[in-house]
This record gives C-alpha cells, structure tokens and sequence, in this order.
C-alpha cells in the first residue's frame, strides 16, 4: 500500500452530505473521522478533508464543479497521491474525477476491499476477498486500470487500492471476469459445504455456538483472549479480525460451548462484501447465542449498534438470543447502561466477565434446576435418560439406591421429582 517503504501515500479525503441521500449514507465529521482511521489501517497518512453540502449529488462527477476544482487544489498543494471519497462512486464517477483530479481515486467500497486483500490470512478469506474484489472491479474494467500487477491478499508496498486479485496484466475481456467469479462461488459453495458437516457435527455432539458480533475495534478478539485465554492479536485498528476463529469456553460446570470471533462490521458496507462474507457470517444464523459486543467508549456507539443490528437481520439472525455486551467500560465516564439483556464489562482488564459468563449460562439453559435423586435400582433405566438428556455432575451407587446430582431442563423435571428426597410439589390456588 505504500508508494514506498519510506514514504506513505498521502490521500485527500473528500465526502458528501446531499439531503436526497439516505441520511445514513450521507457524510459526516464522524465518518470522515472513521474513513481517516480506514486510510491509516491501509497504510496511508490523511493529509486534508472536504466535505460538501448540496441538495443532491452531481450526476457526472458526484461532486458540484467547484468542489471538484477545490480538491484539485488541495491534491496539488499538498503532493496528494490519491483522494478517497466516503460515498460509494459510480464507475463513470471514478472515471471522471480521476480525469479531473490527475490522481488515482478511490472510494470508501474500494478502500475497506484494500484493507480486506491486505488482512486476510486463511485461503477461505482470500477466496472470499477474491471474489468481492472482481465484483466490485467488473463494472469498472473500462479506463480505471490498464494493468495490475499481480499482488497477494498478504499485502506488500504496493499503492492503496491496486492491491487486487488481478493478472500480469489484468484482462479487460467481462467473459474471463465472470468466468473467475464463478470459479471463486464455487469455491466457496464448496467451503460451505464443510461448514455445513463440521456445524452438523457440532449439533450432534450439543455443543453449543457463542458468536461475537459488533462494529470493527470493539473489542471481540480481546474479549475472547480473556474469556478463553487464547492468545488471538487484538490491535487498536479497524479490521484487525478478518478469519473466523473459534475457541473452547467452559460456562459452568456441566456447559462447554464454541466462541467464534467474527469480521467486524462497519457503516456503509459495500453489499458484495456481506455476500462474498456469507460462508463465515453464516455462522451468525445457527448460533445458539449472539454476544453483540459495543465500544462505549467511542461516542458513536449508538450509531455503531444500529448498523450492527441492521446487519444481524439482513444475515436472518434476528431470532437469535442476543445478549449486548458494553466493552470499556472502565474508559467510559457518564452513567453505565443497566438492564436485563446487557453487561458491561472490560475485556481488557476483565471487569464484569463473571456477570457476563452468569448471563450467558442463563439463555442457553433456561429453566435448568440442580436436584438431587435417590433413585431406586429398579429406576436405573431413569439413570440411562438423565446421562442422556441431561448434565450428570455425580453418581454414586450406596445401599439405599443410587444417589445422582445433575442438572434438569424443566421438560424432564416432572418425571424424576419424585426421587428427590422430601420434595412437595407446590400447590394449585384452587387446592385446600
């Protein structure tokens, strides 16, 4: 991404606030703020932004006339080696603007692709980085790029946004475009598939799925070194996390599940990026339990939590249990959230986790109750059932009978109430 390994690229960051727009897709300080931060995660230094207010975007170069001869200016005084725009351009935008600006120009879809190309580790997220890449670069073939060289998801010196999934020289012919998309969807269809029998297999063996979801940098990968003692790198950069990871967490001591470490999200994520994502955010949909992590810290939270949300139901996880998790909250100094589906905790130092694995035992096994049995020996086939259906903590056989501690679900309750010693069953209102 750099020019060199001694000078980063310097970019102009331009963005704009049309009141046709969406008000969730119009630029603001804020996100302007969280594109500087993406352009310094690629490895670029932001040296001037602009951002324009204008009833509705310009058809040819997205911004008016004299907003784009302003950036120009901006570019030549401060040796600007490329702008990047906070909205999502048109490729006859890009083209234009590029024309206009003498620069190479980038817009926020094809930044967050950069950073995605240089972050990915495993071949599954390369293949899934591959595949947005060439759907996002499909409608721009014409006059946006001669030529790429060939570069890997691993990153190099390479410019910001030339980090693609490109050729020696990258053909211009659409057929050859669709035909290397095709080739990447099955390649993945057949990752799902895995997954598919991996996940079947998890289900088979009741092992419950725990995954963490929230905005990129809010603290999931730390919070999972803490609550696993894994030792996953957790970065202050946005996107630090692109490859699933999973590990083992002991919830109590009949309760094993599976955390899993998502992508973070980000507003404005280019739609082909959730789908090329689906194989890992799939996941999202056959967890037993969503831990939406948020960084109340950042003043953006609320912001931040919506469009989480908003990508939890286009995933079709809605109905999922959700237990939001406020992170940092040893950073924050105004009144803590309360309620019954939130924890606030900080990953960091630990605080609060001990509340947070409570809760977590509460929505995977609602209305568990811990009993003791006395059953007789003629009531061992009620042992095979309990070792089946529940979480025996002990067994013993003595004289009386055999002697059994476990944890009940409120469906088998009523079978085995009767061997435990001295149990009343509560009485009706109507019952004297």
């Amino acid at each position: 991404m750099q020019a060199s390994e001694n000078k980063k690229e310097r970019a102009v960051l331009a963005g704009l606030a049309a009141a046709s727009m969406d008000v969730h897709q119009r630029s603001s300080e804020e996100s302007m703020e969280e594109l500087r931060a993406l352009v310094e995660t690629a490895g670029g230094e932001t040296v001037a932004t602009l951002i324009q207010s204008r009833p509705t975007p310009e058809p040819r170069s997205f911004l008016g006339e004299g907003k784009v001869q302003e950036l120009k200016e901006l570019i030549r005084a401060n040796d600007c080696d490329l702008a990047v725009f906070d909205n999502e351009l048109s490729p006859s935008q890009m083209r234009v603007l590029s024309e206009e600006l003498e620069v190479k120009v980038l817009d926020r879809s094809g930044l967050i692709l950069d950073i995605f190309a240089q972050r990915a580790r495993t071949r599954e997220g390369q293949l899934q980085v591959e595949l947005a890449q060439y759907k996002y670069l499909l409608p721009r073939l014409t006059g946006m790029w001669s030529h790429l060289v060939r570069q890997t998801a691993s990153g190099g010196a390479s410019p910001i946004g030339t980090r693609g999934p490109g050729e020696t020289q990258l053909e211009t012919d659409r057929r050859h475009i669709r035909r290397k998309i095709q080739k990447l969807e099955e390649e993945l269809a057949a990752v799902r598939k895995i997954r598919s029998t991996q996940r079947r297999r998890r289900e088979k063996n009741a092992m419950p799925v725990v995954a963490l979801v929230g905005y990129t940098n809010a603290g999931k990968s730390t919070l999972l070194n803490c609550l696993t003692g894994a030792d996953i790198p957790a970065r202050d950069r946005l996107f630090d996390t692109l490859d699933t990871t999973t590990r083992r967490l002991l919830v109590d001591e009949s309760t094993q599940v599976l955390l899993s470490d998502t992508v973070g999200f980000i507003r404005k994520l280019p739609t082909h990026l959730i789908e090329a994502f689906k194989a890992t955010l799939e996941e999202l949909r056959y967890a037993d339990v969503l831990l939406h992590v948020i960084d109340l810290s950042n003043p953006e939270w609320p912001e931040q939590a919506r469009v989480v949300d908003d990508l939890i139901r286009q995933l079709g996880a809605e109905q999922t249990p959700c237990l939001r998790i406020y992170n940092k909250c040893d950073a924050y100094l105004g009144i803590l959230p309360h309620g019954e589906d939130l924890v606030c905790i900080s990953a960091k130092s630990g605080e609060g986790t001990d509340r947070l694995i409570q809760k977590l035992s509460q929505l995977l096994d609602p209305g568990r109750r811990r009993v003791r049995l006395l059953l007789p020996y003629q009531q061992a086939g009620l042992l095979d059932l309990l070792q089946r259906e529940t979480a025996v903590l002990r067994c013993e056989y003595t004289d009386l009978g055999i002697e059994v501690e476990a944890l009940v679900p409120p469906a088998l309750f009523g079978r085995v109430s009767a061997y435990i010693p001295g149990y009343q069953p509560p009485k009706e209102d109507w019952e004297d």
